[in-house]
């Protein structure tokens, strides 16, 4: 399924649904961040995705990362919580959704980096200097630089 984004444009449809989801900014002992190229809408992005019901947001955070990248994480704390009805999603099939993300910061546990191919064309560790050059929509960008700025307090947006 295909997906647009809208970030503060008066010409975005009007949002019909609400998801919670989330995202995990991952770190490796290096530094870097854990990227995935999306197939979706083709930008750069924290891994993860919508919550299930009978799961809570955390557990949902996990079991997205490791679905799109195949590592295994932990969450070691919140960056924040992402809810700006100025960004909405159209997907192919008529939904337009707006943004309810939260963001967790996440170490890795185990596994191996791998692309799923459903969701992911790319899964890269990335040095904070070099995200500048990937593309990457606003809202994630936000949440990004919210995780790299090492706050002691989440963000509520």
């Amino acid at each position: 399924m295909s997906r647009r984004d809208y970030y503060h444009d008066p010409a975005a449809p009007k949002a019909n649904s609400v998801v919670p989801s989330t995202t995990a900014a991952v770190r490796d002992d290096a530094g870097r961040l854990l990227m995935i190229h999306k197939v979706d809408n083709d930008l750069w992005a924290l891994p993860g995705g919508g919550m299930d019901l009978g799961e809570s947001i955390a557990d949902a955070a996990v079991r997205e990362v490791v679905e799109e990248t195949g590592l295994n994480v932990e969450i070691t704390g919140l960056v924040g919580i992402y809810t700006d009805p100025g960004h909405v999603m159209q997907y192919d099939d008529g939904e337009v959704r707006q943004e309810f993300s939260v963001c967790f910061h996440a170490r890795v546990i185990s596994g191996e980096a791998r692309e799923d191919g459903s969701e992911t064309k790319a899964v890269r560790w990335v040095e904070p200097s070099a995200i500048a050059d990937l593309n990457v929509h606003p809202s994630m960008r936000r949440r990004i630089d919210d995780a790299l700025a090492g706050r002691a307090t989440p963000q509520i947006v």
